[in-house]
């Protein structure tokens, strides 16, 4: 598979009082094209950071260092739909180029947030217009990528990405507020707005936290669906590792802002080398009976992180020589690392 972003020592640094203080530190993976990277982790672990930092939508003040490799193509908006990610090309107009986000410009930037990546955000109701209808917000995201198109061709468009997003009766709701529906309705038409504009990279961020459980299993029907089908590369943000094992292909966990482990989605679930890692599943529920298991203590605050590894007054398996300095990424096995001394050097 085509390789689609590459991180390489991502950092994100933010003005305190105390200091500066790094909420994304050092991050390093890559995501290939159609291929889904779950990143998992507390409240605190600089999952969202991480992707607001790809968007450029960090708060002011804050420091970007490091690379963020997108792969682009610069013809890659289509009016018939999503050929590009169906495999068509149209020779070298199509050839696919590669930027650094941390170093684009603010017009390449707003060219880039909707055009070649998009994102779901956590609530739908808040992030969402609630005095613009439901297909005029989608439109809108349609026409800032694409201002020379006609009405008819942008709202046919619209449709068609409500309907893809699995929206029933889309005619009737595009004319809906998102007050008129149901929370599921709500992210269905976020999805429909991130893939309007037709990106190759959706960052999914906890898009079904506040849904019940029938309705967050439809969400995910749809993501997956719509990634096999248009080729995405997805970032899919998340605290529910029962959620990873659902969608992701490979999963990232981040503790204290750093990568802890990284492995193919079966490997960190079933062979979990981090004790962070073994600590989650401990504390996740499970449909047979059984005493959960939560990690003590809580994440530290990132201007009193503790020397070495940030995870050692927690860890069960803590020794001095844990607090001597920030642990490597170890490889378990060629494609399974983590950041504990524990892990045999190979």
């Amino acid at each position: 598979m085509a390789g689609l972003l590459e991180l390489r020592d991502l950092t994100v640094e933010l003005p305190t009082p105390g200091g500066w203080v790094r909420p994304v530190n050092g991050v390093s993976f890559a995501l290939a094209e159609s291929e889904t990277l779950g990143i998992v982790g507390e409240s605190g672990s600089g999952k969202t950071m991480l992707s607001l930092a790809l968007m450029g939508l960090t708060p002011p003040g804050a420091r970007r260092s490091g690379e963020a490799w997108l792969a682009s193509r610069s013809n890659d908006y289509n009016d018939a739909g999503h050929d590009q990610r169906k495999g068509a090309t149209n020779g070298a107009a199509n050839a696919p180029s590669r930027r650094n986000l941390l170093t684009a410009s603010s017009a390449e930037m707003r060219s880039v947030r909707g055009g070649e990546i998009g994102m779901i955000f956590q609530e739908p109701m808040t992030a969402l217009n609630p005095v613009m209808r439901v297909g005029a917000q989608i439109e809108e995201a349609i026409r800032v990528h694409r201002p020379a198109a006609e009405r008819a061709a942008v709202a046919k468009r619209a449709l068609e990405s409500m309907q893809r997003a699995a929206i029933p009766n889309a005619p009737i709701r595009a004319h809906q507020y998102p007050h008129q529906l149901s929370g599921g309705l709500r992210q269905r038409a976020m999805i429909a707005m991130a893939l309007s504009p037709g990106p190759r990279l959706l960052i999914a961020d906890e898009p079904t936290t506040a849904l019940d459980v029938t309705v967050q299993k439809q969400i995910l029907d749809v993501l997956v669906e719509l990634r096999r089908e248009l080729r995405l590369g997805m970032l899919f943000i998340t605290h529910d590792l029962g959620v990873v094992a659902q969608v992701a292909d490979r999963v990232a966990v981040m503790y204290a802002g750093r990568v802890v482990e990284e492995g193919s989605t079966a490997d960190v679930l079933r062979r979990p080398q981090h004790p962070y890692t073994q600590g989650l599943l401990r504390a996740a529920p499970r449909l047979e009976r059984g005493r959960l298991t939560p990690i003590p203590g809580t994440v530290p605050p990132l201007d009193r992180l503790p020397a070495g590894c940030a995870f050692g007054p927690r860890c069960e398996y803590h020794r001095a020589e844990c607090d001597a300095a920030v642990p490597e990424l170890r490889a378990a096995s060629e494609t399974h690392r983590a950041r504990c001394i524990l892990v045999p050097r190979t």
